[in-house]
């Protein structure tokens, strides 16, 4: 059962984070300031949502993660999509490269889980890395993920499939 005052919920705290809602603004000016290169990495389908959103919403927009001690906006996280029919929800995250090796992809992807078991809405957390050991999917297994196996995912090719069921970690 979701509580009351979930969706007025937008800011997560974690020992080392405040992940902040972001507004439709906000994430248009991060993409306007990419590289052309990185631009055409971001996903046309949630640009879209985005773009057509009316208020800002943790399942469309994400959560710019800062860092508690400094204040610096040090990357962002996000889910790709609202719950599916299934229950299903896939999270993303990035930290900037000067803030990585912290251990804030890990604390972030934790809070991103928590956060949508708590919704009530979602029985299973997803997400995706390149095939190849990285540290994303190190980050991944300390959250207690599974690596299900091999899938082509439309946007990014060849990717490892990572599942973690409500109730498993």
């Amino acid at each position: 059962m979701r509580s009351p005052d979930f969706m007025s919920e937008v800011v997560i705290q974690t020992e080392s984070l405040r992940l902040i809602l972001q507004s439709t603004e906000e994430i248009l000016a991060r993409i306007e300031s990419l590289s052309p290169a990185d631009r055409a990495e971001v996903s046309p389908d949630w640009l879209a949502r985005v773009r057509a959103s009316t208020a800002a919403d943790p399942w469309t927009h994400g959560f710019s993660m800062v860092e508690q001690t400094s204040g610096a906006v040090i990357g962002s996280c996000a889910y790709k999509g609202p719950p599916d029919e299934g229950g299903v929800v896939e999270i993303a995250y990035e930290v900037d490269p000067e803030y990585q090796g912290r251990g804030y992809a890990t604390e972030a992807a934790r809070a991103l889980v928590n956060f949508a078991f708590r919704s009530g809405q979602v029985r299973l957390v997803r997400a995706h890395t390149r095939a190849e050991n990285n540290a994303s999917m190190r980050v991944l297994a300390k959250c207690g993920f599974e690596r299900i196996g091999e899938v082509v995912d439309p946007e990014d090719g060849l990717v490892w499939r990572w599942e973690l069921q409500r109730g498993a970690a």
